[in-house]
């Protein structure tokens, strides 16, 4: 992950020095902003992959001298079907539609969004 992190970490720079130059020479607020807020999600990408640098330690990927079996062997822990997806999805078009038709219809959604995102998040708490 090692990789991974210089490389966002490296975007991210990018996009704030541009948004530097660009602020500078353009005087426009709403390119900077998106070339800043652009930065901003390029570095939490990499500052993730960074965490999970330090926790895990290097994987083969990220050494010269590894060799392919190396690499063998289970990668990671893939959930089974799940209904909170389509859950979250309901609850996010309804708090949508509920901006423009009505509070009634934005609480709804956000009861119905906050139980799809708890159940996605704790669905394999015990696992």
């Amino acid at each position: 992950m090692k990789a991974e992190a210089r490389l966002f970490g490296g975007v991210a720079l990018f996009f704030w020095a541009a948004a530097g130059l660009y602020g500078v020479w353009s005087g426009e607020a709403a390119g900077t902003t998106a070339l800043v807020v652009a930065g901003g999600m390029a570095g939490v990408i990499g500052f993730f992959f960074l965490v999970q640098y330090r926790r895990r330690g290097s994987r083969p990927q990220d050494r010269t001298d590894a060799d392919v079996a190396e690499a063998a062997g289970p990668v990671a822990f893939f959930p089974d079907e799940s209904p909170f997806p389509i859950v979250v999805a309901l609850g996010s078009a309804l708090t949508a539609t509920g901006v423009v038709f009505g509070l009634w219809l934005f609480l709804i959604g956000s009861v119905v969004l906050a139980r799809g995102v708890y159940g996605m998040v704790f669905q394999y708490a015990r696992r």
